[in-house]
Parts: C-alpha cells; structure tokens; sequence
C-alpha cells in the first residue's frame, strides 16, 4: 500500500491547473477527478478503520451519490489544494490503520459494494486504488511499473469478481493482461486462437 501511493503521489506530483483539467485514461474523467476519487476513497477507507476500532458502523460513504458529488466537487479545487488532500488522506488513513490491534484487524466491516469483509482487507482494497489509478493518471506510470506480485494478486481479484465465465481465456505478457482484465489500455493481448481479444469494461 505504501509503495502505490508513493507511486501514486509520483504521478501527482507537479499537476498544475491546467494538467488537473486534461482527461485521464478513464472515460469522462479528468486527473482532477481520479485525484479526488482517490483521495475520498482514503476518507472512505478511514471509515472501515474507524469502525473496525471502535465497533460503530461507520459506512464508507453515505450514498452513492453522495460519493459522486464529493468526486465532482473535489475534481474543481484548485490543484494545491487538490494535491494536499490526496496527500493528507492517504497520510490519515495510514496512521488510523497503524493503531488498529491484532483482534481489531478481525473485525467485520461492511464494503460499499455490500460485500462483509475482515478489516485486514483494507490495505489491498486501498493498494488497488493507488496503483491502478496511478496509471490512470496518463503521466507515463503503466502497469508494466507496477510490481508483479501486486499483477498477479489483482489478476486474481479481478477474475473473481468478474467470474470466470465472463473473462476469455488470453495471453500475453502479466502486464497486458493484467491492463486487460481491468479494462485499461493494452497491446498484444490475445484470445487461445490468436485473435485480438475483445476489450473488457473499466474494472475498479
């Protein structure tokens, strides 16, 4: 988690108003909006922590379109203050994590997905965030930069949650079809026929 969000704040790093504006790799989305998807999802993830420590159910957001709106306002800030919150979130959610006890760490939280979860699975839910949105970003991060444990472990997520009857069999390199599992920019990818393999929707 550490090791993405230093990646993620690379890629960051240096936006000025006019490259916040630019799009990012997602479709109708700008920099600006996968920073402030980013930073609020550290806010969210915060939540879990809280409640994982304190017993409170504390969801990660408190609507869907809440989430969207707090998205789309945070996609306007001015970029320093766009880059001190995707700094200041991320710093706050590490240290929430770092005081959490062993037995904390069991505890069941509650996805935004509906999904009941081990509050332990809040740093890869938070390491596909910073990573797969570092690409994103279109700053010249791809997945061939991000580590290949982190590639695999996401390739397994992925087919997981999209089920395995929906995902064709492919080759190519972990980093194509990895990018092509989580319907991003790809090259190579292929079908067991050789045929280009037919692009999935955004995942994540």
């Amino acid at each position: 988690m550490a090791e993405g969000t230093a990646l993620c704040g690379k890629a960051v790093a240096g936006l000025d108003e006019e490259a916040y504006r630019a799009p990012s790799s997602l479709p109708g989305w700008t920099r600006g909006h996968v920073v402030a998807h980013v930073a609020a999802n550290a806010r969210a993830l915060r939540n879990l922590v809280h409640w994982a420590r304190t017993g409170e159910p504390t969801p990660m957001y408190s609507s869907p379109e809440q989430r969207l709106a707090d998205i789309e306002s945070g996609a306007g800030l001015p970029a320093a203050r766009l880059t001190a919150w995707f700094e200041e979130s991320a710093q706050q959610l590490a240290h929430a994590m770092a005081e959490l006890t062993e037995e904390q760490w069991r505890a069941e939280v509650l996805t935004a997905q509906g999904r009941t979860v081990p509050a332990s699975e809040v740093p890869w839910m938070r390491t596909r965030e910073v990573m797969v949105h570092a690409v994103d970003l279109a700053t010249g991060i791809r997945f061939t930069d991000l580590p290949g444990e982190f590639l695999a472990e996401l390739r397994h997520d992925i087919v997981g949650k999209r089920g395995s009857d929906t995902v064709p069999a492919v080759q190519g390199s972990d980093a194509d079809i990895t990018a092509y599992l989580a319907g991003r920019s790809y090259t190579g990818v292929t079908t067991d026929d050789g045929s280009p393999a037919e692009p999935l929707a955004p995942w994540l």
